[in-house]
């Protein structure tokens, strides 16, 4: 098991938790309220920051749902971020 420290930067944040029993990942959220025009991307503030170990790697997937009912996915799926970001 890998120990992931995570500290908030904001009080909005949420820290990740699984939503189900049978999730296979966290949920992430967003602490901005914002739209999004139609084939535009845009950095979204999670109000997070991770302690990634060495040789490790976080990677951000859109919800498929989300995905196929409104068209929001993450750029360069999966979104990799990598320990020495």
């Amino acid at each position: 098991m890998i120990n992931l420290k995570v500290k908030r930067l904001s009080n909005l944040a949420q820290i990740p938790k699984y939503q189900t029993d049978e999730a296979a990942g966290f949920d992430l959220h967003s602490i901005e309220d914002i739209k999004i025009a139609p084939r535009k991307g845009k950095l979204i503030a999670t109000g997070l920051a991770f302690d990634i170990p060495t040789g490790y790697e976080i990677q951000i997937r859109p919800r498929s749902g989300l995905a196929y009912k409104h068209g929001i996915t993450v750029l360069n799926t999966p979104g990799t971020i990598d320990s020495d970001y």
